[in-house]
């Protein structure tokens, strides 16, 4: 039963302030400030961060004590004696949350059409009135029973106020869950993803450093290590991934480059298909190279024309083991001196040019662990990342509630990791645009967002446009089915047109001033009084806040049932054989 919010019992005092941002009380008495007992639920009143309720003409209020004070002259006589035997008479200041309706309390406003008027009574709000509307956040349907409801946690000035938070509240519009190293980033994740198996929705874990690989012995998580249990096949990639990995100079290489890719396509198209050979049968040569040196230009360009899209599109469609060589067949003249119908002959100048290119292909295709991630030889045994993917998101698939994808293998070099990452990242979406998660959302996590957001491929002759499938998917997919939630220690570094476009924030303990701006500029409910708590909190604290949120919540995390492997290792005293 929901107690009633202005219980005399729970009296604190009267407003003897009201401006647009915030109203202060007056406090007939200090013994109004402490710890009570009635019907057995313990209430705080002096506590900064204690909710109260105050009492309007034909809307109540809920608000949040910021600051308290004592009037100067009270102040002039404290000492030990006087705190014994007089009485004081407090003030203070209170953020206004959000204003419900008298007769149907359901209906709850952040953008308050009224105020508190002076002389209005304030009282403590009960656990049982602030946790009816935390289960409301969000929701369009006021039934409980029809609500996915994920517990995160109680609040830190009640720790009987469990935070029951709506599934769609949280990720309705992407989230974001930020804090420096040991906050309780991890923890939140776990308890995010909890929650999302035990009311049966998906969602596909990124996970870089392995922290979450205690998830595979969950009968409802589906844990594969890249390069180890799957591969994402390089031709899943584009052209402009290929380019981000080798990193090709614009003035020769990249030419070169790409016309070593139109010719291996159509050196697969003549292999595959009946159509117009006869244009470029003289060109392949037995193993599979396209040589040009020497042969008919117009006939190449007729098959070029004929098959346009194929040999034009941006798969990677062709044996990528032959593109070191192709590279050096491409190396050749326009044309024949005294001759505009036939392809020149070997140009060194371009092959020079050239060869830190083909270098760099080699090194790529030569590491093992790269072949592992990548199957360039195509000889993997392992299952496809992308085939993995499908099966997950399938309407028929009931099985498993989480995918995570380990990194923990994946080398460094390259930029390798930003790059999959980023190409997974652009397959979800091609899904989501598709429609295929229209009927049973995904929610894509991306834990260490900072390694993956905001960057750019730069090598001293190439710099790439950023890597831009996350910042596209929370700009683009919530329509279509595709949430996303970052995590990330340095909120700084997260592109501001990506961290803008998250609805949901639970912020732990940050400290960095750019980091707390950047969180600032992001979230519309994030003002100075919350910022204020951010250096305080301690370890698995947080403040929930987001544009479902009619009034952010200092929480407390609990222990998740799946604990991640994120904990400090501790420093031991090693035992030494004395020396002879």
């Amino acid at each position: 039963m929901i107690n009633n919010p202005f219980n005399n019992r729970h009296f604190l005092g009267y407003v003897n302030h009201v401006s647009a941002q915030y109203i202060k009380v007056h406090f007939p008495s200090s013994i109004l400030l402490n710890k009570t007992i009635f019907s057995g639920e313990e209430f705080s009143g002096g506590f900064i961060g204690s909710f109260v309720t105050i009492e309007g003409e034909d809307k109540g209020f809920i608000g949040k004590i910021s600051e308290l004070d004592l009037p100067e002259k009270e102040r002039l006589s404290l000492s030990e004696k006087a705190f014994q035997s007089s009485d004081f008479h407090p003030t203070a200041k209170v953020e206004i949350l959000l204003s419900f309706d008298y007769y149907n309390s359901d209906e709850v406003s952040h953008s308050l059409s009224s105020s508190p008027n002076i002389g209005s009574k304030v009282f403590i709000c009960p656990d049982s009135f602030i946790q009816k509307y935390v289960l409301q956040f969000g929701s369009k349907n006021n039934n409980s029973e029809n609500q996915l409801l994920i517990n995160l946690g109680s609040l830190i000035s009640n720790k009987e106020t469990k935070v029951n938070v709506n599934q769609q509240a949280i990720f309705s519009r992407h989230c974001a869950v930020v804090g420096t190293t040991g906050g309780g980033k991890s923890w939140s994740i776990s308890k995010l993803l909890e929650g999302m198996i035990k009311n049966n929705t998906k969602a596909i874990l990124i996970d870089p450093t392995g922290e979450y690989s205690t998830f595979k012995n969950n009968t409802k998580i589906e844990s594969v290590i890249l390069g180890e249990d799957c591969f994402f096949s390089y031709k899943e990639l584009t052209i402009e991934d290929l380019f981000f990995l080798v990193k090709p100079a614009e003035r020769t290489q990249a030419p070169k480059l790409l016309e070593a890719i139109r010719s291996l396509k159509c050196v697969e198209l003549y292999k595959n298909s009946a159509n117009s050979k006869e244009f470029i049968k003289d060109f392949l040569d037995e193993k599979g190279y396209l040589i040009k040196e020497g042969q008919n230009i117009k006939n190449y360009e007729r098959f070029v024309y004929i098959n346009y899209d194929q040999i034009n599109s941006s798969s990677l469609s062709f044996d990528i083991e032959k593109l070191e060589k192709q590279i050096v067949n491409e190396c050749i003249w326009p044309t024949i001196r005294g001759n505009n119908l036939c392809f020149g002959g070997a140009n060194e100048q371009d092959l020079g040019n050239c060869m830190s290119l083909i270098s760099r292909i080699g090194n790529l295709l030569k590491t093992n662990v790269f072949n592992s991630v990548f199957d360039f030889k195509g000889d993997q045994d392992s299952e496809s990342l992308t085939d993995i993917i499908n099966k997950f998101i399938s309407d028929n698939q009931t099985e498993n509630m989480v995918l995570r994808i380990g990194f923990e293998n994946l080398g460094y070099e390259f930029q390798a990791r930003e790059i999959i990452a980023n190409a997974i990242g652009k397959f979800l979406l091609q899904k989501a645009r598709n429609k295929c998660l229209k009927d049973n959302p995904v929610v894509l996590f991306i834990d260490e967002a900072h390694q993956f957001l905001n960057q750019k491929v730069v090598d001293q002759y190439f710099e790439s446009n950023n890597l831009s499938a996350f910042e596209q998917i929370a700009k683009e997919s919530r329509k279509y089915g595709l949430f996303l939630c970052i995590a990330t220690q340095m909120p700084r570094d997260i592109p501001v047109g990506t961290l803008s476009q998250m609805g949901t924030f639970l912020v732990h303990r940050l400290i960095n001033y750019n980091d707390k701006e950047a969180i600032r500029q992001a979230c519309s409910t994030a003002n100075s009084e919350i910022l204020s708590f951010l250096p305080m909190l301690g370890e698995g604290e947080a403040i929930l806040t987001g544009v479902n949120f009619p009034m952010p919540l200092n929480i407390k995390v609990n222990e998740p049932e799946i604990k991640p492997d994120s904990s400090t290792p501790h420093f031991k005293s090693i035992k030494t054989k004395d020396l002879i």
